[in-house]
């Protein structure tokens, strides 16, 4: 092998590598502003998605230039080509797994499918396109996956003992995903009284965001077997109840009507609070020790606006009361004291 036009191969790979990433900026330039000028986002989904793996074909093809000039036997050359091959498909298996997950995530943003994108999902779709990019591969490289696939047999006992944890969490995960009972942005409650919106179901744990933006991760096997109260199921509309309580001296008709006028006021200044259907007050639980106790029933958008709709209403009905003098009752108990004899 001449070692001087080893040097000579080596320097052509470099400068035309270097070549290569240059007009591969100045095209993607270009295609940037170009993407900008059109109305869909398409374009910028399929530049953003070949703008890493590029990198790898500037460096494949600038390694056959310096091959061709090379005089490399026969034999090395044939690694050499399977190399590049291999290097190629890796990075079109690469850009295939981002683009199809993209266009995956893309679509269900903008149909009303009932699927949801998740980190579990993603995961599934990008290792089913890495899974064929390696078995390209190892068809190029000769070798056969038949024998493989007898020894993952073999071994699978023994990798799903070791794993039973991960295995147990990945098909519970598969599991809540496949039910709909728990989906990405449904508030939930957990039988321990933890709640929050549901972030993300990973392969093994799904987060729940906290109303306080706490993170909770919960092993998704855990999550499968928990009781949990899922507030955005069937509908995120949900029924308020507020307990009021006013003195044995007021009248029940009274302070039904201003409860429910108050309310139906406040119904159109608050967007949290619905009109329909139309808020109702019961005489209930009743007859108290101090007081007699009513419940107003109204309708809120979701769950995560109860306290702004609770907070204006208790200040508007508090002043109301007021106003006609409808007293809120202390709690009262009445001490007799027996004389001596």
């Amino acid at each position: 092998m001449n070692i001087e036009k080893v040097a000579v191969s080596t320097v052509v790979v470099i400068l035309v590598t270097i070549f290569l990433l240059v007009l591969r900026a100045f095209l993607f330039k270009i295609l940037h502003k170009w993407a900008e000028k059109t109305k869909t986002d398409f374009d910028n989904l399929m530049i953003n998605t070949i703008k890493g793996p590029s990198i790898l074909w500037c460096t494949g093809i600038a390694l056959y230039i310096g091959l061709e000039i090379s005089d490399i036997s026969l034999k090395y050359s044939i690694y050499v080509i399977k190399a590049i091959h291999i290097l190629i498909i890796f990075s079109i298996t690469i850009a295939l797994a981002n683009l199809v997950n993209r266009l995956f995530i893309r679509y269900i943003e903008r149909s009303s499918v009932s699927v949801q994108s998740t980190g579990l999902l993603n995961t599934i779709i990008k290792g089913a396109v890495y899974l064929i990019g390696v078995i390209i591969i190892l068809n190029i490289l000769g070798i056969s996956i038949a024998p493989l696939i007898t020894a993952l047999g073999i071994g699978g006992l023994a990798v799903a003992l070791a794993l039973k944890d991960t295995l147990e969490n990945l098909f519970a995960g598969i599991h809540i995903m496949a039910e709909k009972t728990v989906r990405v942005g449904d508030f939930i409650r957990l039988e321990n009284g933890q709640e929050g919106y549901v972030e993300d179901i990973s392969w093994r744990t799904t987060r729940i965001r906290m109303i306080s933006n706490n993170m909770i991760i919960i092993p998704n096997s855990k999550l499968s077997q928990s009781i949990v109260v899922n507030y955005y199921l069937p509908e995120k509309r949900m029924t308020l109840q507020i307990p009021i309580s006013v003195s044995y001296a007021s009248d029940p008709e009274k302070v039904e009507k201003i409860i429910i006028e108050e309310t139906k006021k406040a119904s159109a200044e608050i967007p949290s609070l619905l009109k329909e259907p139309e808020p109702v007050v019961r005489f209930t639980p009743g007859f108290g020790e101090n007081s007699i106790d009513f419940t107003l029933v109204c309708h809120i958008d979701e769950i995560s606006n109860q306290f702004i709709v609770q907070n204006d209403l208790r200040k508007r009905i508090l002043k109301r009361f007021k106003e006609e003098d409808i007293e809120i009752p202390f709690p009262q108990r009445v001490v007799w004291i027996k004389g001596e004899k």
